[in-house]
């Protein structure tokens, strides 16, 4: 079974590397997840498995609090931007300027630094990485065709994960070899050029927005985006695929996050007894093996988007993820710990590759920047929220039996919900305008209205 999954994953690869622009999209992916992968394991070791620091619940839902809800702010702001600035552009300066905000997190590391200026700037660089992610899915539907979209967002996204974990292994070898976090996050910071440099290779009008008055845009930008983000919050309600796809996601990522915060706590105060080492290399193992359940998605969701359809699977993987929560998860040991976690890698890369898809099929292109933003954005609150419930119920082992037992019900629920309000819509819908015109953003290519019912086509597929 096995190699039958590792052989129809590596012909999807090699069907989509056929396409040459989908390469050079691929190849930033994949760089740059590698760097995310070097940098969040040098954090994780510096902040939270520091001998020097002994962070409880509270704290840890602190530290994700600081980092990811200014984003939760912002966010939406740059998906406006990315829906009128080329997202090759974006691209490239992006990955700069994370280079030059790492490199810096590198110096504040090895000056000893923790306090507002160390936060402010990782807070700065995991910002402009959601940016990246962002708009690197709304470019996707621009370098494969239609048909290949769910089998793009299988291995796409998927091999970014696995990206990101040979990046987790890679920083975990150096942080071991040299113990110094600096170093590993200096690193890191010089493979975002790389990333920017690949990104060059693209034609700067390649990925989009289809939009011919491209710096007058970006100048009415400037003047609309409130009202941008108000047509795209209403044309995503509209689609009602895609809203209701994300309203499961957000639900799933509630139970995720209390899940990950008790294994941060189970890692670092039960099962290490102590050994601080010991416990980062295992959180580092459940990371990887989650990872591997990320793999398992990528090869199963195809085959199963084209035999039950992509709601259907939805509420599949939900329901896996109640049995991870109510069976090998349920012992609190190492052992139930790691299959629960690569189970749930296999309901959240499953459920996240059907709603990208959902996304991608059901949102004009000209929204498309603003609603995966906000689709961040969604991630974002929820993980904090998730977080900051966790530390208020969970004790500092991160055993226990009711919060584990909730969280299976709340998967449940979350299925069953998800069925009732999709059973008479169907995946896909015709694109139509929306009831109002969308803040102005000049005409689409061969005088299409911006947010019109014309198809996107792939270019440059050859």
């Amino acid at each position: 079974m096995a190699s039958l999954r590792d052989m129809q994953f590596a012909r999807d690869v090699r069907t989509l590397l056929s396409f040459r622009y989908f390469r050079r999209l691929f190849s930033v992916r994949l760089v740059s997840q590698f760097a995310d992968g070097i940098f969040q394991v040098a954090l994780a070791s510096y902040v939270l498995f520091s001998p020097e620091r002994q962070p409880n619940a509270l704290a840890i839902a602190l530290s994700f609090a600081i980092l990811l809800l200014p984003f939760s702010v912002i966010g939406p702001f740059c998906g406006v931007l990315i829906d009128r600035w080329s997202r090759r552009q974006l691209l490239v300066y992006t990955n700069l300027a994370r280079f030059a905000l790492v490199a810096l997190v590198a110096l504040a590391i090895a000056q000893g630094g923790d306090g507002p200026l160390f936060f402010g700037l990782v807070l700065a660089a995991f910002s402009i990485n959601r940016f990246v992610l962002a708009a690197l899915s709304a470019a996707l539907p621009h370098v494969v065709p239609k048909d290949k979209l769910v089998m793009a967002n299988a291995v796409s996204p998927t091999c970014g994960t696995l990206a990101y974990l040979l990046g987790l292994a890679a920083g975990t070898g150096i942080t071991t070899a040299t113990g110094s976090d600096w170093v590993v996050v200096a690193i890191a910071s010089v493979t975002y050029v790389g990333a920017a440099a690949l990104a060059l290779r693209m034609p700067r009008r390649l990925l989009g927005p289809d939009l011919e008055q491209a710096r007058q845009q970006v100048r009415e930008a400037v003047r609309h985006i409130v009202a941008g983000l108000v047509d795209g919050t209403k044309h995503v309600l509209a689609r009602k695929p895609a809203a209701y796809g994300l309203a499961a996601i957000g639900a799933h990522r509630l139970s995720y996050g209390i899940s990950t915060m008790a294994t941060i706590l189970l890692y670092r105060n039960t099962f290490s007894h102590g050994d601080i080492e010991a416990g980062l290399a295992g959180m580092a193992t459940v990371v990887l093996i989650s990872g591997a359940g990320f793999g398992t998605a990528a090869f199963l969701t195809p085959i199963a988007v084209r035999r039950v359809g992509k709601q259907q699977w939805i509420i599949a993987l939900l329901v896996l993820a109640a049995v991870a929560q109510f069976g090998p998860a349920a012992f609190f040991t190492p052992v139930g710990i790691c299959i629960a976690a690569f189970l749930l890698g296999i309901s959240a890369q499953g459920i996240k590759i059907c709603v990208d898809t959902l996304v991608q099929e059901n949102i004009d292109d000209v929204y498309r920047g603003r609603v995966f933003s906000l689709y961040d954005v969604l991630f974002n609150v929820v993980l904090v929220g998730s977080a900051t419930l966790a530390a208020l119920v969970l004790p500092a082992s991160g055993k226990s039996y009711l919060v584990l037992i909730l969280c299976g019900v709340w998967y449940v629920a979350t299925a069953l919900m998800y069925r009732r309000l999709t059973r008479v819509v169907p995946s896909t819908i015709a694109a139509a305008p929306p009831e109002r015109p969308p803040v102005p953003v000049g005409p689409g290519r061969g005088g299409t209205p911006a947010g019109g019912s014309r198809p996107v086509q792939p270019r440059g597929l050859a």
